[in-house]
């Protein structure tokens, strides 16, 4: 899992895509679930092909899906930081970081890659994770940047004030015998006010945002199109499948 001493600074190394790309070139599986996935079935599912990628049973995976309003809590989830608890379901995630909010309106990315063909890299990982994410929201014209200290993608908000941003992508994962899961997930049009019964990441100094919020109307299927295409421009291409 992201442990607290990489949260700190991104991996200067990593600030091209090589270091995550397999010197063979074997696409990982890309799928996309309809509907709303319950949060303990994505738990199991993508434990168990996490440890078939380790032992070799199973290629590389992408799992695009949505879930309905719950909260999830990082292993250095703070109870203070869960403001409303019989709000929405709560969920241990068994991930790094702490609360964070899955809903309709959020595409959430689980990404299942063996880092022994990647670099063998957590913080080179993250920093890609990032970096996707951004090349995603530059596609709609929407300017995402990283923080030092303070994992995921934030944009700047002047309209609200000087120093004032928001986050539009939260970032976590865990690694288990080097295989990643868990991953990325990235606001297109959630309802906002659902993260009112937590702290986001344990941060109450700044907001989140959405593609919506940004003022931009862009369809799940839009959002899904573009983030295969900066997915495979950072960590080399996929194969469509029907089912994980």
């Amino acid at each position: 899992m992201v442990s607290e001493a990489l949260r700190q600074t991104a991996d200067p190394s990593c600030a091209s895509a090589p270091k995550l790309l397999r010197a063979d070139a074997r696409p990982a599986r890309w799928f996309i679930s309809e509907g709303l996935v319950g949060y303990p079935e994505a738990l199991e599912t993508m434990t168990a092909r996490a440890r078939a990628i380790a032992e070799g049973a199973a290629d590389e995976a992408v799992w695009l899906v949505e879930h309905p309003p719950l909260y999830t809590a990082g292993t250095s989830a703070r109870a203070g930081d869960l403001l409303a608890p019989d709000r929405f379901p709560v969920f241990a995630a068994g991930r790094g970081g702490q609360y964070t909010y899955h809903g309709p309106g959020q595409r959430v990315v689980y990404v299942m890659l063996d880092l022994r063909e990647r670099g063998r890299d957590i913080r080179c990982l993250v920093s890609g994770l990032e970096n996707w994410v951004i090349d995603t929201l530059a596609a709609f014209n929407i300017t995402g940047e990283k923080r030092d200290g303070r994992i995921g993608v934030w944009v700047r908000r002047p309209e609200k004030g000087p120093l004032i941003e928001d986050k539009i992508a939260a970032i976590g994962v865990r690694v288990s015998r080097w295989v990643s899961f868990h991953g990325i997930s990235l606001n297109i049009a959630p309802d906002l006010d659902h993260y009112s019964g937590i702290v986001p990441c344990g941060i109450s100094q700044h907001g989140v945002t959405s593609l919506e919020d940004l003022g931009h109307i862009v369809s799940m299927s839009e959002v899904d199109s573009v983030l295969k295409a900066t997915f495979e421009r950072h960590f080399g291409c996929v194969r469509l499948a029907s089912a994980l």
